[in-house]
């Protein structure tokens, strides 16, 4: 009888059951976003031997094509879906092209057939579909990214160029492609309800896809570009967190590492969300631009993601005139010192920054911003001359010096005097002509007034010149007249008198 019941009672699994067995090389079967493993719906066959007691490694299990949509009725697509779903959560290692190749070939074909019937489902999708999709997609696309010792990944490096290296590929692409091609599709899709789906694409599911954007491959990082701003679109809910998230990516970037091979495309989705800001802007907004977006300016390697930059920056001038003075003072703290392409990217930004500038604005920030372009007129650099004199090009920026003229042109006048007599690049030296001459034609009296100031200001230096040269003649004289071998020589409190108030700052910018 005890023998009965204890008969009756489960039994504990054998070590040496199947169902413990790993899967087989090549082959992961994944859990979803972060679980264990699953079991998938599809066919697995008995591994061949196993009854008889055959030694030696299970061969792997069968991973055969389930039947088209095209072939069961209506009332069983939806399970199938589902099927199909769970079959591709299969991730393959592709290190090894030749390993599972009718398997992968079978996998690629299962997920167009998924990206055909989303694009032409009949109906919404049920909770389980939406959970299932989901699963599928965190399964094959979140990764460990590998850390290339090239590429794109070096970007913030030193000796850096993005035209020489070349950004490594993702073996997987051949699968991965077509799973963001999925879920493009159902995440745009109409029959997709985003109250029911934002329990599966939740604050998690985003910080992981946005951990991709440090991907090195740019066709990975332009469909994730292209998936996040729908999800921006679609979940209003998660805008908030997901613009918050953006920024904790930035501010490492920015003030430590210097290096992510998705910026580009961040600040390309941000245009887009900065686009659509309503008016008037919340205080949150503002700040972004101030302690994310001018900074941005500061990185090495700005030239990767300038375009994207300056199009922010314009869209909030544009929205809130206000602000031009903020942005323009922000250029000027960031301005680069050392670096003329930098200078010349930072000179082309400036100018669409002025065109949406209105007049109370740039009056505020006239003075050191004319200082600074003074300095780039004056500049060795061809490049930089040539783009600071081009400003003169824009009508606008024109209207906003004339009508500030006896302000700006004694600042600017003489680097445009030094340039025209002496230059040594051809094209800054007719350029800067060209500049004198509208001032010339348009207020010949105030011009002839600043220049008659600038030869009494040259005069003066070559004048501080010649004494402070005097000075140093006399201390030599008196040197050779009371030196005697190595002997010091004392003197006068006349002559040190003399040198020290000759050699101020102003004698000192003369020499």
């Amino acid at each position: 009888m005890i023998k009965q019941i204890f008969g009756k009672l489960p039994r504990k699994p054998s070590s040496k059951s199947p169902a413990g067995d790993p899967p087989p090389d090549g082959i992961i079967v994944a859990g979803g976003r972060s679980g264990p493993g699953r079991k998938i719906g599809f066919s697995c066959a008995a591994p061949v031997g196993a009854a008889n007691g055959a030694a030696g490694p299970a061969p792997a299990p069968a991973y055969d094509p389930l039947p088209s949509f095209r072939d069961v009725p209506a009332s069983e697509k939806h399970g199938l879906f589902l099927r199909k779903l769970s079959m591709c959560s299969v991730v393959f290692d592709f290190s090894d092209p030749a390993r599972n190749a009718r398997e992968k070939e079978v996998k690629r074909q299962t997920l167009q057939e998924l990206v055909d019937y989303v694009s032409t489902v009949p109906g919404k999708f049920s909770d389980a579909a939406m959970q299932e999709a989901t699963r599928m997609v965190a399964a094959n696309i979140f990764r460990t990214l590998p850390s290339f010792s090239g590429g794109e990944g070096q970007k913030g490096g030193e000796g850096f160029d993005a035209d020489e290296e070349e950004p490594a590929m993702e073996p997987a692409w051949p699968h991965l492609q077509i799973v963001y091609e999925f879920f493009l599709k159902f995440v745009a899709s109409s029959e997709t309800d985003a109250k029911i789906a934002k329990r599966f694409v939740d604050h998690s599911f985003v910080l992981r896809l946005l951990e991709l954007f440090d991907s090195e491959d740019p066709r990975e990082r332009d469909y994730l570009k292209t998936i996040l701003h729908r999800l921006y679109g679609k979940f209003m809910v998660h805008r908030p967190f997901i613009r918050k998230a953006v920024n904790n990516i930035l501010y490492p970037f920015i003030f430590e590492t210097e290096k992510h091979n998705g910026i580009a495309e961040l600040l390309e989705i941000l245009g887009s969300i900065i686009n659509g800001f309503a008016l008037p802007l919340k205080e949150e907004h503002k700040l972004f631009l101030v302690r994310v977006l001018i900074p941005l300016h500061k990185p090495k390697c700005l030239s990767l993601y300038h375009q994207q930059l300056s199009y922010c920056i314009t869209q909030f001038v544009e929205k809130d005139n206000k602000l031009a003075d903020t942005v323009i003072r922000g250029l000027l703290k960031y301005w680069p010192l050392t670096n003329s392409s930098k200078e010349v990217m930072f000179l082309g930004e400036l100018e669409e920054v002025l065109e949406a500038t209105q007049e109370p604005e740039f009056l505020r920030c006239m003075v050191p911003l004319f200082r600074r372009i003074a300095r780039c007129l004056s500049s060795s650099h061809f490049q930089v001359a040539e783009r600071s004199l081009f400003l003169w090009n824009n009508d606008h920026v024109r209207n906003l010096i004339n009508q500030n003229r006896k302000v700006i042109l004694p600042i600017i006048f003489p680097a445009l005097e030094r340039n025209s007599r002496g230059h040594w690049n051809q094209a800054v030296q007719g350029l800067t002509l060209n500049v004198k001459k509208l001032f010339i034609d348009a207020y010949p009296e105030f011009f002839n007034e600043c220049s008659l100031r600038f030869q009494q200001n040259e005069a003066q230096l070559r004048e501080q010149q010649a004494k402070h040269e005097s000075n140093w003649k006399r201390l030599e004289a008196v040197a050779a007249s009371k030196g005697t071998s190595h002997d010091a020589v004392l003197v006068s409190q006349k002559v040190s008198f003399l040198s020290m108030s000759t050699t101020g700052p102003r004698a000192a910018a003369g020499s």
